[in-house]
């Protein structure tokens, strides 16, 4: 692990934070590999919940564009390619985690980096950063799985106009619109991430994650598969050690202790 991405264990959970503060954490292909590992490591290790953030200003600016600069290269670069070495694997990482994610936005998040946010199950942001779908203003268009994210959470409406435009849009207004949980005053952010992800870590992880996995199927399933899903996480759920507790603690009027099994 370089410098370019920061682990702080936290114990049930793991604090991740992109770490490029001069570049506004926008990505290079080292912080990719970086990430990526640490996100490996993370699941591999056996944490419950998993806290993503940035240094410095801001959270991410996206892809650092001195790196993919066509008139520094001999012709113009693929980047599909990028893509699918880079960003589509992240994002389908970020997705995949068997664990609640939690991105604190705290500051702006543009390009690629309000699309990887997306990407993660609850976003916080502080209330002075803004999310800027910036593709439209170098001849691009929104990757990181932001033509997937942006008309769920939004509608296609919404979405377009984010894409063409490229306007920023406002933390409270992204959490009046539903493209994130949360807007928080800035002093605040990190502590209410940090609370937030500490609660997750000590609940029925087992389920929490299911929980996700089901929610993520239904963009694309019909209701007869996902009620079918809903029946065989259930089952799981309920054979599982955390379902007895919190049962146990229910009806014995105590707080439970969860174990994720």
């Amino acid at each position: 692990m370089g410098d370019l991405v920061l682990v702080r264990d936290h114990g049930g959970w793991v604090e991740v934070t992109l770490n490029r503060p001069d570049r506004l954490n926008s990505f290079n292909d080292a912080m990719h590999l970086e990430l990526r590992s640490a996100l490996t490591e993370a699941a591999e290790s056996g944490k419950r919940a998993l806290l993503l953030t940035g240094a410095g200003r801001g959270f991410c600016a996206g892809q650092d564009l001195g790196d993919r600069d066509p008139s520094k290269m001999d012709g113009p670069p693929d980047l599909s390619q990028t893509i699918r070495t880079y960003y589509a694997p992240l994002v389908r990482q970020l997705r995949a985690l068997e664990m609640p994610v939690i991105c604190a936005v705290n500051g702006v998040a543009a390009g690629a980096g309000t699309n990887i946010a997306l990407g993660c199950d609850i976003v916080l942001a502080a209330q002075s950063a803004k999310f800027i779908q910036s593709f439209a203003k170098v001849g691009l268009v929104p990757d990181a799985g932001g033509t997937f994210h942006l008309p769920r959470l939004l509608g296609e409406a919404r979405a377009k106009a984010l894409a063409l435009t490229a306007e920023p849009l406002p933390a409270e207004t992204a959490a009046e619109w539903g493209l994130i949980w949360k807007a928080l005053p800035d002093e605040v952010l990190m502590d209410e991430a940090r609370a937030l992800a500490q609660k997750l870590a000590q609940g029925p992880t087992l389920g929490l994650a299911r929980a996700k996995d089901a929610i993520q199927q239904a963009a694309t399933n019909t209701l007869d598969q996902q009620l079918e899903i809903e029946a065989e996480y259930q089952k799981a759920c309920g054979e599982s050690a955390d379902y007895a507790e919190g049962v146990a603690a229910f009806l014995g009027k105590r707080a439970p202790e969860f174990k994720g099994k």
